[in-house]
């Protein structure tokens, strides 16, 4: 009888450790990419998904995508800003700020604002529209 109770408690335990290994989050890896839905030649990690688009914006064609990990008080990770360098993209740092970064490649821009949970790809339509992006709000 007592060998049963043992049993049924490892077992109870074990199911817990279970359920609540699956319900935590998971660090992204930040080791694969690919490109952007709104500018390909710009990387988004491929554990990333796809939330949200909006190519009706006369200034803006913007993508969000979910990274529950990520966090908007965090600086973006060192291998992430690598791979955009690697890509070709160069940041602007007189345009960024610690939760949005520009990034400019031959003649195109790229905002990547980071929010608690997801991230938004933002792609400027003209010139005029690069000035004024600071002041978009996509929450």
């Amino acid at each position: 009888m007592r060998r049963n109770k043992w049993l049924a408690l490892l077992v109870l335990f074990s199911v817990a450790v279970a359920i609540l290994t699956g319900c935590v989050e998971e660090e992204p890896t930040w080791t694969s990419f690919e490109g952007a839905a709104n500018e390909k030649t710009f990387p988004v990690p491929k554990e990333a998904s796809k939330t949200d688009r909006a190519s009706s914006n006369s200034d803006m064609d913007y993508v969000r995508y979910a990274l529950p990990a990520l966090k908007e008080s965090d600086s973006l990770p060192a291998a992430y800003l690598e791979e955009i360098a690697a890509w070709g993209w160069t940041e602007e740092p007189n345009l960024s700020t610690s939760n949005q970064k520009v990034f400019q490649k031959n003649k195109h821009m790229v905002h990547l604002s980071v929010h608690d949970g997801s991230f938004t790809v933002l792609v400027p339509k003209d010139g005029k529209a690069a000035a004024k992006s600071k002041s978009v709000d996509l929450n």
